[in-house]
């Protein structure tokens, strides 16, 4: 049985203030020269081998100094293991064996490339999307992947091929979503899906979002005819259920007033004149009519 390593946790180290280190490390130099000279003068071996011991380790002492930037972090290793990260902005003085990698963070974001895609109908789109990002665990990021900015565009892009892949570009039906209709709720599943696959990165997603969303250049003529299509029969429909509504206030209303009594054939003709008169796309044609509907 394979037993499973555990994670590593971003543990958080305080530093020693560097300038009270600088200036310790300096005067220790300083101090060891003419002690360094007077025993070389008294011909000791030992107090020689000493003082420049003394010496080098001041010396090496100043490489521990280091800077830690507003949003950034050092992560401090020590013959390969983790020991911390420093946080805390401003000049301090680490243990200098240890190897400090510098990591930002600031928030980040990027644009990934128009991917081609074929959408959950089959049509081939073109989609592309902004990821706003940034690093809360140090740990994970450096220690559980590989390379973590990579990673993050990576993933990214995968994660929205697979979106535009589960939903149509356009709603069909009223009620399902779509990637052009329901843009909030599908920026939200979008920034969701990042989040699962970022989260053993140490990313947090701030934000992602659609920054461009089309048809194929080979579909889009005939995808843009289909749109406007369905836009004239939607709005025929509104037109057609006004029309009617219309219709049946003017029937209603005439015969509350009893301005005239039709019959069944007579209100058949008035309907049909109505109809056309709301219904058509051009401007009614005044006809005189002189003649009667009876022979």
């Amino acid at each position: 049985m394979v037993r499973e390593r555990p994670m590593l946790r971003e543990k958080d180290i305080r530093g020693v203030p560097g300038w009270l280190m600088l200036f310790v490390l300096v005067v220790a130099m300083i101090a060891c020269i003419p002690l360094f000279i007077s025993a070389v003068r008294s011909q000791s071996g030992w107090a020689v081998l000493s003082w420049v011991t003394a010496e080098v380790v001041a010396t090496v002492g100043l490489f521990g100094l280091t800077v830690v930037n507003p949003n950034e972090a050092r992560v401090l290793q020590l013959f390969g293991e983790y020991k911390g990260t420093l946080k805390d902005q401003g000049f301090w003085w680490v243990n200098p064996f240890t190897t400090r990698r510098r990591l930002s963070l600031r928030v980040r974001n990027f644009e990934t490339t128009r991917l081609k895609v074929n959408d959950h109908d089959g049509n081939p789109i073109e989609i592309a999307a902004v990821v706003v990002w940034k690093v809360v665990e140090t740990a994970e990021a450096v220690f559980h992947v590989d390379d973590y900015e990579q990673f993050v565009h990576v993933q990214s892009e995968s994660a929205l091929r697979h979106l535009a892949t589960s939903y149509p570009y356009d709603a069909h039906v009223d009620g399902q979503m779509s990637l052009r209709v329901s843009a909030n709720e599908i920026n939200q599943r979008l920034r969701d899906e990042l989040q699962e696959r970022l989260a053993k990165a140490g990313v947090e997603v701030v934000e992602a979002r659609i920054s461009h969303l089309a048809y194929a250049a080979e579909i889009a003529n005939a995808m843009l005819r289909r749109q406007q299509a369905s836009a004239i029969i939607a709005a025929r429909q509104k037109i057609v259920e006004g029309a009617v509504g219309m219709v049946e206030m003017a029937l209603a209303l005439l015969s509350e007033k009893q301005v005239v009594q039709l019959d069944e054939e007579r209100k058949a003709s008035m309907v049909s004149n109505l109809l056309v008169v709301l219904c058509s796309d051009r401007d009614a044609q005044p006809i005189v009519n002189t003649g009667t509907l009876y022979q």
